[in-house]
C-alpha cells in the first residue's frame, strides 16, 4: 500500500514513516501542498495523510485544487481541532480527521479502517481471467459467465473484499445469511465446496484455514 504523508514538520513525517514501514507500507513524503500536488500528479496512492497548516500551499487549498482524477482517501492530521476546521475538511471530501498531538498506533488503525472501507466499495475485481462484478452480480472466467447461486456469489464477494484475511464460518453465516439464520458450520462448508467446483482453475484461491474458516488469496501457492 502506498501512503503519501504531507506535512512540513520533518519529525512528524519521520514518526509516521516509521510506523507505516513497520506495516510494510510504501511511504512518500511531501513538505507542502505544492509538493503534494506534484506527487499526486505523478503517482497513484492508496491514502494521503494531510496536515493543514503548511507554507506555500496549505492543506485546505490543496484539497480545493484537486480534481476527481487526483483525489485519494484522505486523513487530515492537524493541530487545528476546532469544529469549523473539521467540518470544512469533511465538506472538502476528506475521510477522517485526527488532531495533534496524536497516537501513531491510532493513526495506523485509522489508515487500516479507511482502506478497508474504500476497498469494500470497489465495483469489480480481476485476477487473471477471473472477473467478479459486484454491482452487476456476475462471475466470468475466460470471458465465460460462471453460474453460481446467489449465496455462493455473496460468499465469494465477501471473501474477496476481505482477501488475505482469515474469515470464520460464523462471520460468513452472519454476513451472508444474516444474524437470524439458524444454521451451522456445515452450511458454509457445503456452499464453499460448490463454489470451488464452479471456480474451476481458480478453486485453490479459496484456502481452508484450519480451526477458523476460509481465506481468499491472490497467490494460490500460499
Amino acid at each position: 500500500m502506498k501512503v503519501l504523508v504531507v506535512d512540513d514538520e520533518l519529525m512528524i513525517r519521520e514518526v509516521i514513516k516509521e510506523y507505516c514501514l513497520a506495516e510494510n507500507y510504501e511511504v512518500y513524503e511531501a513538505v507542502d501542498g505544492n509538493d503534494a500536488l506534484t506527487k499526486l500528479s505523478n503517482n497513484t496512492f492508496d491514502v494521503m495523510i494531510l496536515d493543514i497548516m503548511m507554507p506555500k500551499m496549505d492543506g485546505f487549498t490543496l484539497l480545493k485544487s484537486l480534481d476527481s482524477s487526483l483525489r485519494v482517501p484522505t486523513i487530515v492530521l492537524s493541530a487545528r481541532g476546532e469544529e469549523y476546521d473539521k467540518l470544512l475538511g469533511f465538506d472538502l471530501g476528506i475521510d477522517d480527521y485526527l488532531t495533534k498531538p496524536f497516537s501513531p498506533k491510532e493513526l495506523i488503525a485509522r489508515i487500516k479502517a479507511l482502506t478497508n472501507r474504500t476497498s469494500n466499495n470497489i465495483n469489480a475485481y480481476k485476477l487473471g481471467s477471473l472477473e467478479v462484478n459486484f454491482s452487476s452480480h456476475y462471475i466470468k472466467i475466460d470471458n465465460n459467465i460462471i453460474n453460481v447461486t446467489p449465496k455462493e456469489f455473496e460468499i465469494l464477494s465477501y471473501l474477496i473484499k476481505n482477501k488475505e484475511i482469515a474469515i470464520s464460518r460464523e462471520q460468513l453465516l452472519s454476513s451472508v445469511w444474516g444474524y437470524d439464520f439458524f444454521g451451522d458450520d456445515r452450511t458454509v462448508d457445503t456452499h464453499i465446496k460448490m463454489l470451488r467446483n464452479s471456480l474451476g482453475k481458480y478453486r485453490d484461491h479459496i484456502k481452508t484455514v484450519r480451526g477458523i474458516g476460509y481465506r481468499f488469496v491472490e497467490n494460490e501457492n500460499e
